[in-house]
């Protein structure tokens, strides 16, 4: 396989190309679509199997094959039938019998059939693309991972930045009958992106996974902090916070709990699943403790993937995110995520994420209620909006931007900001 952002066989084929670009007639492209299998289908050993099972139509052809930067190939050649094509894809099926991919979509999916004169124009401006994004990927300054010697500037830079800049809050809601739409809670966390705006951009805060682990700890306590001097006036009935397990026993989440929590609301602590396999001791302390005042622990960031393998019986969340993804589209009917989901408790789980009204479809047709995502702050904007007198005075995405702030004097532009937080009580 080419080497990751040098895309030599992309450019070898637009040679290719140019070459019988004067008379196309005759000739056609398959391309294997082998980036949309699962991750696991989809190692360079596999492609080489994929692409082997395809060297006799390379000869029936008298074609050439390209093997992309990207895992897909693609093979020119004279006179590839549709049904050359639907044998390499059954071959493909039997060896890769639980891919959705190849399970529930059409061959035409998979491997698609360029012909030509037809068709050469767009194939040829695909692959121009593809060698396009990955020139400005390329030409984006590198950035170096933190350093231990920068850890202590960056906590300063922290300690005077004030956080309720970037802490945001997004709702997760709930789909109801006759398509009900309920606030379930409220998750407030700092996005990465935001945070590393405030910082050198040559700089790479998750480069280093232990120095990065070490700053959310510290930026854990800031942003509980913040809830002190927030500007929300209506506060939902849940919160929902991105913690490490250290912090749940810091003197800020007592603080937090004993001062702000009101005896009515719930707080619910996200924690990742890498934090829970380095101490797994502490997760079950952290679990308990939270149970004890009331509260609730959800393990985020998950993939079908990850719940058949975890035990989640012994780990027993409260709640359980599942973050979306594209190929999880073509995983309509998996009996087993079924039961796994059923397992867990559909009113436990949570699909995040969503990007669009697919996902909401997909965690729907599993028995799914409840989402999270920008398709979701899309539905709830349209909402506020709705209700609100100067809604035509302001674009739709300063309403979002405004919805998503503590504080600021951004959100402070809004006249009417009872609107921003009136589906959160």
């Amino acid at each position: 396989m080419p080497k990751a952002g040098s895309f030599t066989a992309e450019k070898y084929l637009l040679d290719s190309l140019s070459r019988i670009a004067k008379n196309p007639a005759g000739y056609s492209v398959l391309y294997v679509n082998v980036s949309k299998l699962k991750p696991k289908n989809r190692h360079p050993q596999f492609v080489k199997i994929f692409a082997k099972l395809f060297e006799d139509l390379v000869g029936a052809t008298n074609g050439m094959m390209f093997i992309l930067t990207s895992g897909d190939f693609a093979i020119l050649g004279k006179k590839i039938t549709q049904e050359t094509v639907e044998n390499a894809v059954k071959t493909l099926r039997q060896g890769l019998s639980s891919d959705p991919v190849l399970i529930n979509s059409e061959s035409g999916e998979f491997a698609e059939v360029y012909e030509f004169p037809e068709q050469f124009v767009p194939f040829y401006k695909r692959i121009e693309d593809v060698i396009a994004v990955g020139a400005e990927q390329l030409a984006e300054p590198q950035k170096r991972p933190l350093s231990a010697a920068q850890v202590e500037g960056v906590i300063r830079h922290l300690d005077n930045l004030d956080i309720r800049d970037i802490v945001k809050h997004q709702s997760i809601i709930r789909i109801g009958g006759a398509k009900k739409f309920e606030v379930l809670f409220q998750e407030f966390f700092v996005a990465v992106k935001d945070l590393s705006a405030q910082f050198n951009k040559d700089i790479d805060l998750t480069g280093n996974r232990w120095l990065f682990l070490y700053l959310t700890q510290v930026l854990d306590k800031k942003t509980m902090s913040a809830f002190q001097t927030a500007d929300l006036k209506v506060w939902p009935r849940q919160i929902s916070l991105n913690l490490n397990l250290s912090s749940v026993r810091s003197r800020e989440f007592v603080d937090l709990v004993k001062n702000f929590i009101r005896p009515e609301q719930k707080l619910i602590v996200e924690v990742q699943l890498m934090d829970i396999f380095n101490n797994l001791a502490s997760y079950f302390e952290v679990r308990d403790l939270l149970h004890q005042g009331g509260h609730q622990i959800l393990i985020d960031n998950t993939s079908p993937e990850m719940l058949h393998m975890l035990n989640m019986k012994r780990l027993e969340p409260d709640w359980v995110k599942i973050f979306w993804a594209p190929l999880m589209e073509f995983d309509q009917d998996n009996a087993e995520l079924r039961q796994t989901i059923a397992g867990l408790g559909v009113q436990n789980v949570i699909l995040a994420k969503c990007r669009d009204e697919k996902a909401v479809r997909w965690g729907l047709k599993y028995g799914i209620n409840t989402f999270q995502g920008p398709y979701i702050d899309d539905l709830e904007v349209a909402l506020i909006r709705s209700g609100c007198p100067n809604a035509k005075n302001c674009k739709v995405l300063d309403c979002l931007k405004r919805k998503r702030l503590l504080a600021g004097a951004y959100r402070d532009e809004c006249v009417h900001k009872e609107c921003l937080e009136k589906l959160l009580g």
